[in-house]
């Protein structure tokens, strides 16, 4: 599989109707049993016997469609594990999605904004983050238009087993993985990169790294290749969630 060969300078493939796939999400999860937040968009399937909890949000950056089509499919296909409980944000950025942009309709990357705080949008998720419980694993989805193919960051600050190699291997078989050396100026090796980073000394942070500081001790955000057929990102990061939940 190549890439298009479209994605110059940014992304140029196909958006999608973000309302309608957040109406279908909202159908699928009333119909597998989801509970949806009163005043955020989230949704919550909580296990009865709960060992895990996990967190997974997607949709921040508003040209990045294989996310929110992910967590849709995640919502339907309703394979997690029985001890696992879901806290489920399927789209950060709701106003970026009608523009095909990266930005919300400020121009301003939300991605960016979790130690200030100065987006309505980071504001209202931060207040609902802080109102659920710690998770044992975070999982951001995300596309990357320059990638030639699927990468994860890890942040795992204290050197839990790593779910790493299990994602990428798990990955391959529906998506290909990007071989560089250096991707987003950070070391990669097979697909992982494991950024080795101080919260306090970085002046802005992704959501992420939000995680890593206040609500969970591992973190994953899984890069699905934008330059690739959708469904393949799809697919890739369906694999990769449902990896990395598996594995707990």
């Amino acid at each position: 599989m190549e890439r298009f060969g479209k994605n110059i300078g940014g992304y140029h493939g196909e958006p999608i109707d973000i309302d309608n796939v957040l109406e279908k999400i909202a159908r699928a999860a009333a119909n597998k049993g989801w509970v949806r937040d009163a005043t955020f968009l989230a949704y919550t399937r909580e296990a009865k016997s709960v060992r895990n909890r996990v967190y997974i949000s997607t949709g921040i950056h508003g040209d990045e469609p294989g996310g929110p089509l992910a967590a849709l499919q995640l919502v339907e296909d309703d394979a997690w594990p029985s001890d696992s409980s879901i806290w489920l944000c399927p789209c950060l950025n709701p106003t970026g999605f009608p523009l095909n942009r990266r930005e919300n309709f400020q121009g301003i990357d939300l991605n960016r904004d979790y130690r200030h705080l100065q987006t309505a949008e980071v504001r209202a998720h931060t207040e609902w983050l802080q109102k659920q419980p710690r998770f044992d694993l975070s999982v951001c989805l995300h596309e990357d238009w320059e990638a030639n193919g699927f990468y994860v960051y890890e942040l795992n600050l204290t050197n839990r087993p790593s779910l790493a190699e299990k994602i990428i291997e798990s990955v391959a078989k529906v998506c290909p993985i990007d071989p560089s050396p250096v991707i987003e100026t950070w070391a990669a090796s097979a697909g992982v990169i494991r950024p080795q980073l101080n919260p306090l000394e970085r002046p802005q942070w992704p959501e992420a790294v939000y995680l890593i500081t206040h609500k969970v001790p591992m973190s994953y955000t899984m890069e699905a290749p934008s330059d690739f057929p959708l469904p393949t990102r799809v697919a890739a990061l369906v694999a990769a969630v449902k990896t990395a939940v598996s594995l707990l």
